[in-house]
């Protein structure tokens, strides 16, 4: 009898492991999986962030995460942002096993151009990239070596003139509108639009704040990144704002956020009279939009606080 209980129960033992093969198949896939993806979270090397990562900020667009195992595209982007907002050089992570077209992904993502552009809109100017460089191995390995648009020595020149301007034109006693106003009109009083290098010539940074700051001359990307290192380095909440072929500044001031175009606030005349506006000078969308200028259209999903 003994034998015979013996014999049926291994007999059931061997149906129920058949009948439950693909669900003990699943089981077994889930844990391994599981264990290379703690794995990969340990593998992870996190460098410390530099002292212009902006803090404290909820975007609708992209936000710092500190779980660097994407899931989707979303996370994809969030993880490029935060490598860019922290000022990291160079930061690997790793596509999960359960993330079937994740280096599909990333490559479409890290090809894109206008969403790079996007991204690096919402980060100091001194963290954003002149370019991208993407690596990829078998094994989900995918780094990203960040190439600044400012080096040390240049951002050390700007930020010396910052200062000084600071120093020499703002009080404490001025409200964030009134400090705003202050830069703006110096910029534009101190910078000239680079005509030359829309026309292909280039003799200056136009397109930095080393050449509306130090050089004296400028286009909108020149404009934008002055304001915005300004906005940050007073303390005031901003990122820089951009269609097809411009970009200007967005700034909250108490629970709204208005535009700020320092670049048509600075026209360039026929006669060559040097003109201060305040024309795009701390307006709202609505108001952008009355003004129907072509160059001022953005994508509201991208930049949903200007909606």
């Amino acid at each position: 009898m003994k034998k015979s209980v013996q014999v049926i129960l291994a007999l059931a033992i061997v149906a129920a492991i058949f009948f439950m093969r693909e669900d003990i198949s699943n089981f077994l896939s889930n844990f391994i999986n599981e264990q290379k993806d703690k794995n990969i979270v340990n593998k992870i090397n996190i460098p410390e962030s530099n002292e212009y990562k902006k803090n404290d900020t909820t975007y609708s667009y992209v936000k710092n995460v500190d779980n660097f195992i994407p899931n989707n595209t979303n996370d994809i982007k969030n993880i490029i942002y935060t490598i860019l907002n922290n000022g990291f050089n160079e930061f690997t992570f790793y596509c999960p096993s359960t993330y079937e077209n994740c280096i599909e992904d990333v490559t479409e993502i890290t090809n894109d151009e206008e969403e790079l552009s996007n991204i690096n809109n919402f980060v100091n100017p001194f963290n954003s990239f002149k370019t991208l460089e993407t690596t990829y191995s078998s094994n989900g390995e995918i780094t990203i070596l960040v190439h600044k648009l400012y080096d040390d020595d240049t951002i050390s020149v700007i930020n010396d003139r910052v200062d000084t301007i600071i120093s020499e034109n703002i009080t404490d006693e001025m409200s964030s509108e009134e400090k705003i106003k202050t830069i703006h009109d110096y910029i534009i009083n101190n910078t000239k639009y680079d005509d030359e290098k829309i026309g292909g010539i280039t003799k200056y940074k136009s397109n930095t704040a080393y050449g509306a700051l130090i050089e004296g001359y400028a286009i909108c990307s020149g404009y934008a990144d002055s304001m915005a290192i300004f906005l940050d380095t007073m303390g005031i909440e901003n990122y820089k704002i951009s269609s097809t072929n411009h970009v200007w500044n967005l700034v909250k001031i108490g629970d709204e956020w208005k535009h700020l175009d320092l670049t048509f606030d600075d026209p360039v005349t026929s006669s060559g009279e040097d003109m201060l506006l305040t024309d795009y000078f701390m307006i709202t969308t609505a108001q952008l939009k009355e003004k129907g200028n072509i160059e001022h259209y953005f994508n509201e999903d991208v930049y949903a606080e200007a909606k």
